[in-house]
């Protein structure tokens, strides 16, 4: 097996060992080349050495398949305005972008918002980031999981019915 697949085999199987592992509250981050190591606790970077569209599409399929958990997804604002001319084939990712996500309603913040509430997690949960070879700035996409059987509604509901019983 060459290298290359070996990576992709490699990054493949850590992830999926530790996507049952994770829940509420958990983090992953499929990011580009320049994403730092972090030097928290909690935080574990893996290289997956292919293109992130398949990372994320891999990722996506994983998360989707999974009955104990689902994604709010984030993207970083100025992925919005980052120009072609600056960064060659932005255009063509924000298209494939767009099709990936088009269910995931993703949530647009200014990166530096999004590493605050990724740091705040990983004071006590843990963090997956997943780097892949991708070479256009503030391509990350960051998927912060939420629980896949139970909704905020319901949460709702329940913080109301605990709050009249404490009432009475």
């Amino acid at each position: 097996m060459s290298e290359i697949a070996s990576a992709a085999t490699d990054w493949e199987a850590q992830f999926t060992a530790l996507l049952p592992l994770f829940g509420h509250r958990n983090w992953i981050v499929v990011a580009d080349a320049a994403y730092p190591a972090q030097a928290r606790a909690g935080v574990e970077t893996i290289v997956a050495n292919t293109d992130q569209v398949s990372v994320l599409r891999k990722v996506m399929d994983a998360i989707g398949s999974s009955k104990h958990v689902r994604a709010n997804v984030y993207l970083d604002d100025e992925l919005g305005f980052v120009n072609e001319g600056d960064a060659p084939g932005i255009a063509n990712y924000r298209e494939a972008l767009d099709g990936l996500l088009a269910d995931s309603m993703p949530r647009r913040m200014p990166h530096e918002q999004i590493i605050a509430r990724l740091d705040h997690s990983a004071q006590l949960f843990r963090i997956l980031i997943i780097k892949t070879g991708m070479t256009i700035p503030y391509t990350s996409v960051f998927f912060e999981l939420d629980c896949g059987y139970w909704n905020p509604e319901a949460e709702q509901r329940l913080r109301e019915a605990i709050h009249r019983a404490d009432a009475r």
